[in-house]
């Protein structure tokens, strides 16, 4: 038997993924958690077969949570499930450990597959996904100026990009508004930008954000 643990903020999401494992003899959403914290107290009690890990829960992130999975259960494989696109996290996601990269919109018989494969050893990532992580090993490749952000920062900066204000991205990520200031701050000054419109020009031009 398959044993999953889900962690996503949206109970609707959760309840959604277990209906559709639900359908399958040899697979059992064991746990869900709402948050890291929840997710790694949940880590400590039990053992499972794969982490089903959204990117965008409140407090620490989908990627910082898969850095200390990867960290303390570095066997354990884990399925990053997100509504972004992979220009946006999936390289971040599987160079920081993940075993497999897959949007929210997709067939739910995909992600039964993507999930034994990955239980059985495998990866799974898109075509377009392994050719952007061909291009990234290679050594003279030049980092674009958002790759050198911090998976905070970077996550930061397409929240403000999409538009949200400073108090609305503060709800979103559970921290200070003054915090997010200084994200701001630090954002601007390594992408060499003085405002919120060349942080949105920059990422539409590459795709970091969806209109």
């Amino acid at each position: 038997m398959i044993k999953i643990l889900i962690a996503d903020d949206h109970a609707i999401v959760r309840a959604g993924l277990k209906q559709i494992v639900s359908q399958e003899k040899d697979i059992i959403a064991a746990a869900e958690a709402a948050d890291a914290s929840e997710l790694m107290n949940l880590l400590k009690q039990d053992t499972y077969d794969i982490v089903i890990l959204d990117i965008n829960m409140p407090g620490k992130s989908g990627l910082e949570a898969l850095k200390d999975i990867r960290s303390e259960y570095p066997d354990l494989p884990v399925l990053i499930l997100s509504m972004y696109n992979e220009d946006q996290y999936g390289l971040r996601a599987i160079k920081a450990g993940a075993s497999g990269y897959l949007k929210k919109g997709s067939a739910p018989e995909e992600l039964v597959t993507a999930v034994r494969r990955i239980v059985s050893g495998g990866k799974y990532i898109s075509q377009y996904l392994a050719e952007k992580m061909a291009d990234s090993l290679q050594e003279k490749r030049n980092l674009l100026p958002h790759e050198r952000l911090s998976d905070r920062e970077y996550q930061v900066m397409c929240l403000i990009a999409s538009g949200k204000s400073v108090d609305e991205i503060a709800g979103i990520l559970t921290i200070s508004a003054h915090t997010i200031y200084s994200y701001r701050s630090r954002i601007l000054e390594k992408l060499h930008m003085k405002t919120n419109v060349e942080l949105t020009q920059y990422a539409l031009q590459n795709k970091l954000i969806e209109i």
